[in-house]
């Protein structure tokens, strides 16, 4: 979900309208430069205790320049999964902490910025106990070996590796990767053949 910032936004040209040649020549202005990490840090600040409120782990925040404006990236999630809903929802409560602090005097980023929530995919590092929790009975890859998620608690994670029960602790763990799979096609439900054929007797 994207929205923009009130931090010297302004409305785009009416739908049709005709600019002279210079204006569509010239290039839109960059984005002011200013400290990303630092910027980066102010915005993790303020969004921060919103996101844990709503109910969401705060995943991850990015400051990037983009043209004349800068854009926030941020990834929420929670241990049931997150949806379209949650995603609207929280960018609505970061949103309006992120103008609150703009209109309180504390410069978050120079000029215009858009906004940008969501959650992060299948791709993301199992880096937290949480990541692991969210992703029991999947098939993933850590340190050398794939297995398959079967149990988590607060000491680690236990893997099924090829039918062998292999325990691991938290601090023994990298970063975990989960692994694409795709339905063996003799696997595939292609519904009861049983049922086709009664259907088809019932039918005469």
């Amino acid at each position: 979900m994207t929205q923009r910032g009130r931090a010297g936004a302004r409305p785009g040209s009416r739908p049709g309208a005709r600019r002279t040649r210079d204006e569509a020549e010239q290039r839109p202005p960059a984005a002011p430069r200013i400290d990303l990490v630092a910027a980066k840090a102010r915005v993790h600040a303020v969004i921060e205790p919103v996101v844990e409120k709503a109910g969401y782990f705060l995943e991850d925040v990015s400051v990037s320049r983009a043209g004349k404006r800068h854009v926030v990236r941020v990834l929420v999630d929670t241990d049931r999964g997150i949806n379209l809903d949650d995603v609207a929802v929280v960018s609505r409560e970061i949103s309006a902490a992120l103008d609150a602090a703009e209109e309180s005097g504390s410069e978050l980023l120079a000029g215009e910025y858009q906004l940008e929530v969501g959650s992060p995919g299948v791709d993301r590092p199992l880096t937290l106990p949480r990541h692991w929790r969210r992703n029991r009975g999947r098939l993933v890859a850590v340190n050398g070996l794939t297995g398959r998620v079967v149990e988590v608690d607060d000491a680690g994670v236990v893997l099924d590796v090829d039918g062998v029960t292999r325990s691991l602790t938290f601090a023994e763990l990298g970063a975990g990767r989960v692994q694409i799979e795709f339905k063996r096609l003799d696997e595939a439900d292609f519904g009861d053949e049983d049922d086709d054929e009664e259907d088809g007797e019932g039918g005469e």
